[in-house]
């Protein structure tokens, strides 16, 4: 009987996690930065971080966390929110389409 349990246990829980990878690849969305912007891609969520990168005219992002920093005025706004597009690097909301003033995606964890 334990080997049944065994036997069935790696199957699960490698089903559970390709449907769960398959559930975050389809959820992914892009944003678009704002027309006209050549957006500074930086460290960290606040205008001292580093700049890592320019993303160019018409970029789409995507939005993996969002968190708090430093408050930047743009295209869509005044806000403190950071969107987090890669590992270790953020760009602010201002510049991002998002059709909200809020958070649209969970709070990163830092």
């Amino acid at each position: 009987m334990s080997v049944d349990r065994i036997d069935e246990a790696p199957e699960t829980e490698g089903a559970d996690t390709e449907e769960a990878a398959t559930v975050v690849a389809t959820s992914l969305r892009y944003y678009a930065v704002a027309p006209g912007v050549r957006l500074n891609v930086r460290r960290g969520p606040g205008t001292n971080y580093p700049i890592t990168r320019v993303l160019s005219e018409g970029a789409k992002v995507p939005i993996f966390c969002q968190t708090p920093g430093t408050t930047v005025s743009g295209p869509y706004g005044t806000t403190n929110i950071w969107d987090n597009i890669a590992d270790s690097e953020f760009v602010s909301d201002s510049y991002v389409n998002t059709g909200s003033d809020g958070y649209i995606r969970p709070r990163c964890a830092l």
